[in-house]
């Protein structure tokens, strides 16, 4: 398992954990900035900082669940790209079930493995983000992190982009051409359209994977990402977001990853980062009722001051 735990708490057996945690520090494509491997480490070392309560929800979501962060699965020397991906995926699918996965990136490139292994039989993936990431192939490979989008469409599944600032134009003739479901960034700004996306979240159904990549969140909010662009969600804008989809009971969260981000030294974007993955985390068990069971989760474990 990881020697970095999440919050400082002893992992559980993966077949026992309601969360599991899945660091990938995988960066082969980036084209900007680089420093993405490091994220999934600096990420769960910022939730040593996180308080154990979660004030939105109003409980301690460690009392109640059990947490294992599992082993990083990075790419070996001269491994081609295909093979990796490939692995990734074969990795992911034997993983538990009826749990709340989180995969750490790492580059976006990881997203189209990790919904295949846990929607093999197809479902909706909703996108926030500041790119489409809908290249077919981008500085010669179909596996960059500018093309998982189109990847994960082109192998049946349903998209809702989210944030979505930066495009080429083939990207925007591909996002009509498939009908896929675009609330861009600025359009987001007129209260009308915010609602609209809400209701539209809440009209999903059945399997659903949550992609976040970190720059679909306002610069000034999240500094460290790879390839950053002006305007984007706040800080709110995303935990409404957030809660709407894990609080649509019609649907099946198979699992959600938070990629691209690069530590920065202020250590503010692996605390928003830390502090999304706990809100995820807690918003899942509350969605699911774990406030009412018994208290045997990861927090009782340890003594706390």
């Amino acid at each position: 398992m990881s020697s970095t735990p999440f919050q400082l708490l002893p992992n559980a057996p993966e077949n026992e954990a309601n969360i599991l945690i899945l660091p990938v520090p995988l960066e082969q494509t980036v084209s900007y900035k680089k420093g993405t491997c490091y994220a999934p480490e600096e990420i769960l070392k910022a939730t040593d900082q996180l308080e154990f309560y979660e004030e939105d929800m109003g409980w301690s979501p460690m009392k109640f669940m059990n947490v294992c962060v599992l082993d990083a699965i990075e790419p070996i020397k001269h491994e081609m790209q295909a093979v990796f991906h490939a692995r990734l995926e074969k990795i992911t699918a034997q993983l538990p079930e009826n749990n709340l996965l989180i995969a750490l990136g790492g580059e976006h490139s990881i997203t189209p493995a990790l919904v295949k292994a846990r929607m093999p039989t197809g479902g909706h993936v909703i996108q926030l983000d500041a790119h489409a990431d809908l290249r077919p192939s981008y500085e010669g490979s179909e596996y960059s992190h500018a093309c998982p989008m189109y990847r994960i469409s082109e192998q049946g599944y349903t998209l809702t982009m989210i944030g979505i600032r930066s495009m080429f134009e083939t990207e925007m003739d591909y996002i009509t051409q498939k009908n896929i479901t675009l609330f861009r960034d600025r359009i987001l700004r007129k209260p009308e359209y915010w609602q609209q996306l809400l209701e539209h979240l809440k009209t999903l159904e059945g399997p659903i994977w949550l992609t976040i990549d970190m720059d679909g969140f306002d610069p000034g909010y999240v500094p460290g990402v790879g390839t950053p662009q002006p305007g984007g969600l706040n800080w709110y804008q995303a935990l409404e977001i957030l809660e709407t989809i894990f609080f649509n009971l019609n649907i099946t969260l198979r699992g959600m990853d938070i990629v691209e981000l690069i530590p920065d030294v202020t250590q503010v974007s692996e605390m928003t980062a830390a502090k999304l993955m706990q809100k995820a985390i807690s918003f899942w068990g509350k969605a699911h009722k774990f406030d009412l069971k018994t208290q045997n989760g990861s927090q009782t474990q340890i003594e706390c001051d």
